[in-house]
Order: structure tokens, then C-alpha cells, then sequence
């Protein structure tokens, strides 16, 4: 029988951490608690190791979100509005909390961020594609 860490190890293998990726204010962001559940700690211990260190997460790096960000994004709230955090952000995580879990999953973030920049950007190429075929089926119905 697999012990705990060997349980957590198989169901964080399975996390498609991509679909914890928000796009809010222009930004590509993950919650506080998607990332403590990550990390595997609560939520309030990740906030309050950022408060000791928060002179390393400048806005541009952790917000919190409004109630109308929340609700337009379709985020569940609960006691408090959640913050939101950049993947500069989230990289700057890496040296508050420095649990191996923490390492761990910072690499399987980071990666996850740049494939979501990859797709955004062939999905670019593809609409511009899209685009340019348009415009000439517009010119060959004209002609």
C-alpha cells in the first residue's frame, strides 16, 4: 500500500494545471488557493509567507481580485476575495516557500505557463490565417 506522500506524488501527477490558469487583467494569473492546494498547504500559511516576504511581490506580480473579476470569471468566493498571482509571481513563490513539494510544483507551473504561451501564440498564427483566407474568399465572391 503507497503511504501519503507516495498518494499525493500520483494525484498531483494527474493536476492539469492548465486549466487552473486564468487570463484576468490581461494577465495569465493562478489563485492563491489552486496554488496552496499545489504546494500542499493551506491557503491562509502560503498568504501569510507572502506577507512576511512582500516587499518580493510587487503588484504586478500578486493582486487581489474584485468581486466583479470574480464573478465574471465565474471564481468561486468564500470568506475573503482570493489573490490572484502572476507567473512572476509565482516564480518569487519558489523562494518563500521552500518545501521540495514546492519546487516540485513550481517546475510543473512554470511549465505549464509556457506551454499556455505556446498555444496562445500558434493560435495567433492560426487566426491569422483565418484571417488572410477571409479576405480573399471576400475578393474572389467580389471579382
Amino acid at each position: 500500500m503507497k503511504n501519503d506522500r507516495e498518494n499525493y506524488a500520483v494525484i498531483h501527477e494527474e493536476v492539469n494545471i492548465e486549466q487552473m490558469i486564468h487570463n484576468i487583467r490581461g494577465c495569465q494569473i493562478m489563485l492563491d488557493r489552486d496554488l496552496a492546494a499545489l504546494y500542499d498547504v493551506e491557503t491562509k500559511v502560503l498568504n501569510q509567507a507572502v506577507k512576511r516576504n512582500i516587499e518580493r511581490f510587487p503588484n504586478d506580480f500578486r493582486f487581489q481580485l474584485t468581486k466583479e473579476e470574480c464573478q465574471r470569471s465565474q471564481i468561486v468566493t468564500f470568506k475573503y476575495l482570493p489573490y490572484a498571482f502572476t507567473e512572476n509571481g509565482i516564480a518569487m513563490l519558489s523562494s518563500v516557500l521552500r518545501s521540495q513539494t514546492a519546487i516540485q510544483m513550481n517546475v510543473r507551473i512554470m511549465r505549464a505557463f509556457t506551454s499556455m504561451r505556446r498555444i496562445m501564440a500558434n493560435s495567433e498564427i492560426i487566426f491569422q490565417r483565418i484571417t488572410k483566407i477571409e479576405c480573399h474568399q471576400i475578393v474572389f465572391l467580389n471579382v
